[in-house]
């Protein structure tokens, strides 16, 4: 195992660890400034892995490194990530000051359906990705960051 490969999946281990644990940690009442920063790592962490999904796409395909890549993001997007935007989170600065619209926190069931769909298509690429036929990475790798741009655009201040 690479150097890399070994923090990464360090690295989506503890955020898995972290979000799984979040009742347990809801019980000490984390400061909205935690919650925000274990949220902007975890978006952080899919964004790199979609980063390297689509380099892989548009230049020499690997089918190992977008399996692993898929297989974090899918990791990441079935921990529940809904537990990182409770209440008292939509404003404030966590590794830096959140872009979460207050929309968010009030539209719950629309929330509920983005995070099952993006559940969903990384569940999905990560089964894709396995089998490395590149055409059908593409075709789900699109599907699933469509699901990232809606609830960007529907949830996400704009820089």
């Amino acid at each position: 195992m690479t150097p890399m490969i070994r923090i990464l999946t360090i690295a989506a281990t503890t955020l898995t660890i972290a979000a799984a644990s979040l009742t347990a940690i809801a019980q000490q009442a984390p400061k909205p400034e935690q919650l925000i920063k274990w949220r902007q790592s975890a978006y952080q962490v899919v964004a790199w892995n979609t980063g390297r999904i689509k380099a892989s796409l548009d230049g020499s395909y690997n089918k190992d490194e977008v399996a692993k890549a898929a297989n974090t993001i899918a990791a990441i997007a079935n921990t529940g990530l809904g537990a990182l935007f409770p209440a008292g989170t939509e404003q404030g600065k966590g590794w830096h000051d959140t872009a979460v619209k207050p929309e968010l926190f009030q539209d719950g069931k629309k929330v509920g359906e983005y995070a099952a769909n993006f559940s969903r298509e990384a569940t999905e690429l990560a089964k894709v990705a396995a089998v490395g036929d590149p055409a059908a990475v593409k075709d789900q790798y699109a599907k699933l960051t469509r699901t990232c741009k809606s609830c960007h655009d529907d949830f996400r201040a704009k820089d």
